[in-house]
């Protein structure tokens, strides 16, 4: 499967939302759970999940006259890839700037810094490098 299956729009990340927490829906039950804070049309959901479908974000099985749709892709997945386009294209790939920009750019509180250098932590002491010297491998892996 392509990265272009993890690369989602708001509204497309809105759809995949419904399709996670519930496992399984048809077009009018997702245009039913993102009517009241989208207010779009049942043509509109049906065209985004069809787009999804074709991209392999989704995948879906027929039941009576409609389709059932369920994510093909997890939420881990496409946070993860999107996050490295992320930070590959506003902060040229360093981790450390994108890190940088997160912790300045807002309030963050005293129990989130603690939870962030417990992360740390924890990574740095079970990142293995691999052949390369990098732990890039080990860092994907984990999610």
């Amino acid at each position: 499967m392509s990265e272009e299956a993890h690369l989602l729009t708001d509204l497309q990340l809105a759809v995949m939302r419904v399709l996670w927490e519930r496992g399984e829906a048809n077009v009018a039950e997702i245009w039913e759970a993102l009517r009241p804070e989208r207010g779009l049309a049942q043509t509109t959901v049906a065209t985004l999940l069809s787009r999804l479908d074709k991209r392999g974000a989704v995948s879906h099985r027929r039941e009576a006259r409609q389709f059932v749709y369920r994510a093909a892709v997890t939420e881990p997945q496409v946070r993860r890839v999107m996050v490295r386009e992320l930070t590959a294209r506003l902060f040229d790939g360093d981790v450390t700037a994108l890190v940088s920009h997160l912790l300045s750019g807002r309030e963050v509180s005293a129990g989130d810094l603690a939870k962030v250098k417990a992360l740390l932590e924890e990574r740095a002491s079970t990142s293995q490098p691999n052949g390369n010297g990098n732990p890039e491998e080990a860092i994907d892996a984990r999610d």
